[in-house]
């Protein structure tokens, strides 16, 4: 008498694991961004009608419940398609969102001290920035290296195919200058706060420069190419990234400078802070009328929503506490105004970007890297 023996069932494979993860690419990080600027830029407004700062508290814990859910999102999607997830890296499209990771980690820390701090204590508050914005900056510091370095040697980029998606790990330093300042005063007195708040300033010189070589290529694309495709140009809206959060920087660094570095230095920061930031946000304004003209063109030829739709966000957070910094450092009515203007502006991309993504994941879709 023969036994049947039956075969044992064979293990998943691991390209079959949570599927709907496979195609998660680094660009959802932006919602996490967009949502935390929200908050940060909304609880630094000049003028402050009631209930703004509790709405902001919202917003903010919604922004950190969206990076723990992204993270975890992502680890997953690294152990169970770690070819998938490899293949970002080297695709030219997707490997520059990098970038996202590290500024979803600052926004979300500097949020935590900006207004996360009235749910959750200023302590905590504190631990949580610090966590998040050396976690951050260190991703910020390496996406900056790693892929640029990819774009030279891996990537097949053609002359023409400048992208504004470029600048993304380029200016993740720059939201570190921006938001590092704020936890200086949370440092022993002395070398640590000094050292700490001329680091900022690097990391601003850093990603700075490097802009300024990146930012001709963007311009020459709209120039001397055919327009980005509609589906990208509302990418147009990263350039603002980098004008708006330099102006911070060196506002918010200024703000900070007197008691940490020595007299000479901490009394003349103003200065330059108003004479680089007032220009800068006149190009940026340039620049937003520019793009705006662009997406405008792009809704006629079939624009319709995908997840670059999140670019109208963070680029326009930055504008709005560029603006802000300007109004205390000047007093004019003008840059509150212009901080309330824009900040009206970002609220409304986020709410229209928001339901579009609700509906897209509802709908199983959204998940591809833009392109």
């Amino acid at each position: 008498m023969v036994t049947a023996v039956r075969p044992r069932p064979r293990p998943t494979p691991t390209a079959l694991r949570h599927p709907a993860l496979r195609h998660l690419g680094p660009h959802w990080y932006a919602c996490v961004m967009g949502t935390a600027v929200v908050a940060s830029a909304g609880a630094g407004l000049p003028w402050q009608p009631p209930g703004l700062r509790a709405a902001c508290a919202a917003v903010w814990a919604l922004s950190l419940f969206l990076l723990v859910t992204l993270l975890a999102a992502r680890a997953l999607h690294w152990r169970h398609h770690p070819d998938q997830a490899r293949a970002h890296l080297l695709d030219p499209a997707a490997a520059p969102f990098y970038g996202c990771l590290a500024m979803a980690l600052l926004s979300v820390g500097g949020g935590a001290l900006t207004v996360g701090r009235d749910w959750i204590g200023v302590p905590a508050a504190v631990a949580l920035d610090a966590v998040l914005f050396t976690a951050g900056t260190a991703v910020g510091l390496a996406a900056a290296v790693v892929v640029p370095y990819l774009m030279a040697v891996r990537h097949e980029i053609a002359p023409g195919q400048a992208a504004p998606a470029w600048l993304l790990p380029l200016v993740a330093p720059m939201v570190s200058a921006a938001l590092g300042p704020a936890l200086v005063p949370h440092l022993p007195a002395g070398q640590p706060r000094e050292t700490l708040l001329l680091g900022c300033l690097a990391l601003f010189g850093a990603s700075l420069l490097a802009t300024l070589l990146m930012l001709p290529l963007v311009f020459a694309r709209l120039l001397t190419g055919d327009p980005l495709p509609p589906a990208l140009t509302p990418t147009l809206f990263l350039v603002l990234g980098p004008l708006g959060q330099s102006t911070t920087a060196v506002g918010n660094v200024a703000d900070v400078a007197p008691g940490v570095l020595p007299a000479p230095y901490a009394e003349n920061l103003t200065v330059p802070a108003v004479l680089y930031g007032v220009p800068v946000m006149g190009f940026a304004l340039l620049w937003l009328a520019l793009a705006a003209a662009h997406v405008v063109r792009a809704r006629r030829h079939g624009l319709r929503f995908s997840m670059t739709w999140w670019s109208f966000t963070f680029p326009v957070g930055t504008c709005v506490t560029g603006a802000t910094a300007l109004s205390r450092h000047t007093g004019l009515a003008v840059y509150e105004g212009l901080a309330l203007l824009l900040y009206g502006v970002l609220v409304t991309a986020w709410a229209v970007a928001a339901v579009g993504t609700a509906r897209g994941v509802a709908g199983g879709r959204l998940l591809a890297a833009p392109r």
